[in-house]
């Protein structure tokens, strides 16, 4: 079993590395910050769920070959808890700097569409309409 959890944990290790190097690549090749950013956060986020995936079966060969440790549980927990947060942060601050560049005026390179101008330019002609009824 030791030998299968190795392989498997190197295999998590080099897809953490892998795609924590492409989220790198995307941050200097991509044109814009929305790119870069998207780049950044999916690959950061995928790169650390299999790192931690790796350091939690490492966990569970130091849990099963000795008797039960308290201390492996708590590490274990606390892996789980910052993948959680991990990927929660990643996702709302990628979509908070989203949103505060495009409100600097920073529009992406290439854009198909732009759903947040035509939300906002929807909300004005709402905002005039009321206006104009009082």
């Amino acid at each position: 079993m030791d030998t299968v959890l190795d392989i498997l944990m190197a295999a998590a290790l080099f897809v953490g590395l892998a795609f924590n190097t492409l989220g790198v690549f995307g941050i200097l090749r991509f044109p814009d910050v929305y790119t870069r950013l998207h780049a950044d956060t999916k690959a950061t986020t995928f790169g650390s769920v299999f790192t931690s995936l790796a350091v939690l079966m490492w966990l569970l060969r130091q849990w099963v070959g000795a008797d039960f440790d308290g201390a492996v549980l708590q590490q274990a927990i606390h892996t789980v808890v910052a993948v959680v947060v991990l990927a929660v942060t990643n996702a709302t601050g990628g979509h908070a700097i989203a949103r505060a560049v495009w409100h600097l005026g920073i529009r992406p390179a290439r854009a198909v569409c732009d759903a947040l101008a035509a939300d906002k330019a929807k909300a004005e002609s709402e905002a005039g309409k009321k206006e104009g009824e009082a």
